[in-house]
């Protein structure tokens, strides 16, 4: 079974991770069929590790995770590398792939503008 995993830095404002929340739950109410999972570089919960072994507990098998950064920073480039390979070592019967972020994507970018225009 696939699902996927929205990966976030984590901040210790319990209020930030409300827009998380909310984009999880899009997901699920427009994809039923694939599980989503938030997990948090630092500072929240679940983590990675987490999050993978509560999906693992469900019966997903091919998990791809897509860091909610605006781009590559150094938690992207040297932490995050990191912890997939760990979860890869903890569950090697599973696949986990890993998307750019998200604010690497033209239709997001596209998106932030098509938000500043409407503000306008």
């Amino acid at each position: 079974m696939k699902a996927i995993i929205l990966f976030g830095h984590g901040a210790r404002d319990a209020r930030w991770r409300e827009p998380f929340d909310r984009l999880a739950q899009l997901w699920q109410e427009q994809h039923p069929s694939t599980p989503v999972q938030l997990a948090f570089l630092e500072l929240m919960q679940p983590s990675l590790e987490e999050a993978v072994t509560t999906l693992a507990a469900k019966g997903a098998t091919d998990l791809t995770i897509v860091p909610v950064f605006f781009g590559q920073g150094g938690h992207l480039r040297n932490d995050f590398p990191v912890l997939l390979e760990e979860c890869r070592g903890k569950f090697p019967n599973m696949t986990l792939s890993a998307t750019p972020a998200v604010g690497e994507d033209l239709a997001v970018l596209q998106a932030i503008v098509d938000f500043g225009a409407r503000a306008l």
